[in-house]
């Protein structure tokens, strides 16, 4: 019998502190995590991490978290992606939902509610891959 695998989470942001906290929190709660600081750090950790869900910002230096989230679902349609903005739009919203983001949260973002989005995407994965 295989053991199962454990979450993985993928915090993407350009705020390290904010990233490290999450991504400690995370595993202090048994998700594998891991982070990221940028759009390409994100894109380059996917194939090694494979991360099931990705919390990713949407202000980044290097590229924007909409560009991230297209070529991620574009490498892999089945990474559920939670949008993150200080600098909450509506139009990025829409055009995230439209992408295939899972969820867009305006920061600051409470914990519980942040893990609750997280298990939910993890659950719509699970059941995507299993159908069941």
């Amino acid at each position: 019998m295989s053991k199962a695998r454990k979450m993985r989470v993928l915090v993407v942001d350009n705020e390290i502190e904010f990233a490290s906290t999450l991504t400690t929190r995370l595993q202090l709660r048994k998700i594998e995590a891991a982070s990221a600081f940028s759009g390409s750090e994100a894109l380059a950790a996917i194939p090694l991490f494979m991360p099931d869900v990705l919390i990713l910002d949407l202000q980044m230096p290097d590229m924007t978290g909409i560009e991230v989230l297209t070529q991620v679902k574009a490498i892999d349609p089945t990474i559920e992606v939670i949008l993150l903005t200080g600098h909450g739009s509506f139009d990025a919203g829409i055009t995230s939902m439209e992408l295939g983001a899972f969820d867009y949260i305006i920061k600051p973002v409470d914990l519980t509610s942040l893990l609750e989005k997280i298990a939910e995407a993890y659950s719509k994965k699970s059941i995507r891959k299993t159908g069941r």
